[in-house]
């Protein structure tokens, strides 16, 4: 299934999406659940639960989708370097505060976060901070796995029954603070840097584990990659995470992002206001959004 969140006439909703991207059927639920997007649908199901009623379709174009959790539960979890090419890529570039001589390619994931508060939707403008602020904007494509079944010591063997879905996510970078403050944190988290979308969609549509990403900026094609070359793949991330943290349904873990980002390229190709950034993932669709 495919699930989007979504205003219309001014009001939070969210509904299945029809398989032709036509129409959306809302779910019967109370506002306060609907303005949480998909996730009271996921804890539903992670629970056993049956879905809520269906209400008459809406056409898609009538309404403004939004991030499928525009509000996530906490903190959104990435995954730093996971694809090998832009491991060296990236530890090439002078900017990587992780890089160690011999050691371009990590050997255990490399794990930081995103603030819930910069997850905007499809369409939505990413701000540009001020110049004194920061003038290295930058873009990751990159499959996000939703949690369904939550857990702890989740052994790889049985991560992937953990795996509700998939979104996208755009995980936007000031590459001058992930540098700066090494800690790569707070260059991930300005408000805004974290373009989700356009759906959730489930795990018996969209095989996460061979799917291909691409992101195109102003039409032209930076990125292209298959989930089959992470370097951790998404058991192993799982395993990882849920050794120690206690997962819930509805967290999200973005996968990594593969070569061609824009810090790559000599010169590096940051984004600028006017720029485009437009992420395909296949089983999915496609995220876009402006630089303001």
């Amino acid at each position: 299934m495919k699930i989007a969140a979504y205003t219309f006439n001014g009001q939070p909703g969210v509904g299945l999406v029809s398989k032709d991207l036509q129409t959306v059927q809302p779910f019967d639920l109370p506002e306060a659940q609907r303005a949480l997007g998909a996730l009271p649908i996921v804890e539903m199901l992670s629970n056993g639960a049956a879905l809520p009623k269906l209400l008459d379709a809406i056409a898609l174009k009538d309404v403004h989708v939004t991030a499928p959790l525009p509000k996530p539960r906490r903190n959104i979890f990435c995954v730093g370097k996971n694809y090998f090419a832009h491991a060296k890529e990236f530890a090439g570039s002078g900017f990587d505060s992780s890089a160690k001589s011999g050691g371009d390619i990590p050997a255990d994931p490399i794990i930081f976060t995103k603030v819930p508060e910069c997850v905007v939707g499809p369409d939505a403008a990413i701000e540009m901070p001020p110049a004194h602020i920061s003038t290295a904007i930058d873009y990751e494509a990159e499959l996000a796995v939703i949690i369904g079944k939550g857990g702890k010591g989740i052994a790889a063997k049985d991560a992937m029954a953990h795996v509700w879905g998939y979104t996208i996510v755009n995980d936007i970078t000031a590459r001058d603070w992930q540098s700066r403050h090494q800690q790569w944190h707070m260059g991930k988290s300005f408000d805004t840097f974290c373009p989700m979308g356009p759906y959730l969609v489930s795990a018996d549509e969209c095989d996460g584990t061979n799917t291909t990403v691409r992101c195109y900026v102003n039409g032209e094609l930076r990125q292209n990659a298959s989930t089959t070359d992470l370097i951790f793949d998404i058991p192993k991330l799982i395993e990882t995470l849920s050794a120690g943290i206690t997962l819930y349904p509805g967290d999200v873990i973005a996968t990594g992002t593969p070569v061609g980002v824009g810090i790559g390229f000599k010169p590096p190709k940051y984004l600028v206001a006017g720029d485009v950034v437009r992420v395909e993932i296949d089983g999915i669709g496609a995220l876009e959004n402006p630089l303001r």
